[in-house]
């Protein structure tokens, strides 16, 4: 099953992006047979990360939640919040590469 997460990260937490980047991206890699499609948001094309959206294949809400609360931008309070949502796409035969 295909869920969504969609964080928002805490106010003034820039240090914290900073200082967890690197231990961040080594936690997707290592999930990445079940976090298909992480990446950071912003409000504007250049602005600063205020958040993240993960695509994730997994077996159950609990699953998910697991995965995102283990991250160690959640673990370390990067993370303000998150919301979770089953994910369906519009035409599953058609192949996207991005």
């Amino acid at each position: 099953m295909r869920w969504i997460a969609i964080f928002e990260d805490k106010a003034d937490a820039l240090a914290l992006r900073e200082r967890f980047t690197a231990e961040h991206m080594a936690y997707l890699d290592a999930h990445r047979e079940r976090i298909l499609l992480p990446g950071g948001m912003r409000p504007v094309p250049g602005g600063a990360l205020q958040g993240g959206l993960w695509v994730m294949e997994v077996e159950s809400r609990e699953e998910a939640v697991r995965l995102c609360e283990d991250d160690p931008f959640f673990r370390h309070g990067l993370r303000h919040t998150y919301r979770l949502a089953v994910w369906g796409k519009a035409f599953p035969d058609r192949r996207v590469t991005l």
